[in-house]
């Protein structure tokens, strides 16, 4: 029998690509949404995969909408990757933040221990929760200190999940994801904000880009690839946390310069600095060490910064001649 996936977050980015991934490899894709008759399901049907994912409407933060859908499908693996997923709308919404993240995992561990299934988790952890690590490149036994409410939800969460794994024997697993960037990320993310201005002012002939600190340093990756190291966690005989990352760190101006250049523009000719954007924390450098997953889980980034940029780019601009 094929194995059934119950992917929670289904219409986000990363739930996307890995509803494809799995259904190349012969699952059953069940995928949630908080309301699945109101969700569009674009990003799925842009993959061109949404006819064959059966979709149920899941509140994670009741739980008993949880155990109803276990009940249900009872999968065999569970992948969490629902909540609120903005670091800069986290400090707007602290509350509704944690909740999303860290009482929505709460009540995941605890419907699958409830159940006594076999269930095999993969919760969406964060390099957030590392905040700043002195320029030392961050593994799964790096101390925590988030600098966000974001950040401090997904560190919750991950120590949920450590508990749960530890007290209950569960197959349980976080993935500490460094960034990833694909064309489906939402306009409200820096990344694509990037991309889209750029492409807009190199189609006008002008424009402005307004941003924040450039001189913030991370690691971006390539989205589609992140979404098989998060399925090779749960394949493995003993349940691990692993950093997902190229373990190649740029500043953001770096990214923005790769960018316009992409498209032969000088990006000083278009950025701006503006204060309302900054954070009031943020993280200066983040650094990964990825080895483990290398070693364990026989997962390496093919594509680092650069090459993501072009590709978000030239997305991008097809998206526009078809328009």
């Amino acid at each position: 029998m094929n194995k059934k996936a119950l992917i929670i977050g289904i219409t986000g980015q990363d739930g996307s690509y890995l509803a494809d991934f799995l259904l190349d490899k012969g699952y059953q894709v069940v995928g949630t949404s908080r309301d699945a008759s109101l969700a569009s399901f674009s990003n799925l049907i842009h993959l061109g995969v949404r006819d064959r994912v059966q979709v149920e409407s899941v509140s994670l933060n009741d739980f008993r909408s949880v155990i109803q859908v276990f009940k249900k499908h009872r999968p065999d693996e569970v992948y969490n990757l629902a909540g609120q997923s903005s670091v800069g709308l986290s400090f707007e919404q602290p509350v509704e933040t944690f909740e999303s993240i860290s009482i929505a995992v709460l009540n995941l561990l605890e419907a699958i221990r409830f159940m006594d299934l076999p269930i095999r988790l993969y919760n969406a952890g964060s390099s957030e929760c590392f905040g700043n690590t002195d320029g030392r490149a961050a593994t799964d036994k790096t101390p925590f200190h988030p600098r966000s409410p974001y950040a401090v939800a997904k560190a919750a969460a991950f120590w949920q999940v450590a508990n749960y794994r530890e007290a209950y024997g569960m197959f349980a697993c976080s993935g500490l994801l460094f960034n990833h960037e694909s064309p489906l990320r939402p306009k409200r993310f820096v990344t694509k904000k990037i991309v889209r201005a750029a492409c807009q002012i190199a189609a006008d002939g002008s424009g402005v880009l307004k941003l924040g600190n450039l001189s913030v340093q991370r690691d971006w990756g390539w989205a589609p690839e992140y979404v098989k190291a998060m399925w090779a966690m749960l394949q493995q005989e003993e349940p691990e946390d692993y950093v997902i990352a190229t373990g190649q760190t740029n500043s953001l101006q770096d990214f923005v310069e790769a960018v316009f250049s992409n498209l032969g523009l000088n990006w000083r000719d278009h950025v701006e600095y503006n204060p309302d954007l900054k954070r009031p924390a943020d993280i200066d450098i983040s650094i990964a060490n990825p080895v483990k997953a290398e070693k364990k889980l026989k997962w390496k980034a093919l594509y680092c910064m650069r090459d993501v940029t072009r590709m978000m780019v030239e997305a991008e601009q097809a998206g526009k001649k078809k328009q």
